[in-house]
C-alpha cells in the first residue's frame, strides 16, 4: 500500500518562504505523475502544482512564478518550494499522485499545514 507522508509547513510571514516534501512509500513513485494540492477552512481542496513523470510542470495562475515543484525520484520525494507567501497561500497542503492531468488517484495523507500571518 503507497503511503504520502508530507512534511515541511509552518507558520510564516508574508513574503516569506517555506519548502514542502512529500515522500511517497513503495517502489512506483518514479512512473507517477505527482501533484500538491492545498485546502484553506471551508473551501474545496484544489490541485496547486502537478509534475510529470518525464519532469513537465505545470501550476495554478495564483502560484505561478512563486511556487516550484519538483522531485527526486532517488528518493521517492516530490518537494514544493514556496516564495513570496501571501495570506491567502494559508490552507492544508497535501501531494497525491495524479491522474488526467490534475485528478488525485491515491488516499490522502495527513497533509502538512501552511499558515501565513504577519
Amino acid at each position: 500500500q503507497v503511503q504520502l507522508v508530507e512534511s515541511g509547513g509552518g507558520l510564516v510571514q508574508p513574503g516569506g518562504s517555506l519548502t514542502l516534501s512529500c515522500a511517497v512509500s513503495g517502489n512506483i513513485f518514479s512512473m507517477n505523475d505527482m501533484g500538491w494540492f492545498r485546502q484553506a477552512p471551508g473551501k474545496s481542496r484544489d490541485v496547486v502544482a502537478t509534475i510529470t513523470s518525464g519532469g513537465h510542470t505545470n501550476y495554478i495562475g495564483s502560484v505561478k512564478g512563486r511556487f516550484t515543484i519538483s522531485r527526486d525520484n532517488a528518493k521517492n520525494t516530490v518537494y514544493l518550494q514556496m516564495n513570496s507567501l501571501k495570506p491567502e497561500d494559508t490552507a492544508v497542503y497535501y501531494c497525491n499522485f495524479v491522474i488526467e492531468g490534475r485528478l488525485p488517484s491515491l488516499p490522502w495523507g495527513q497533509g502538512t499545514q501552511v499558515t501565513v500571518s504577519s
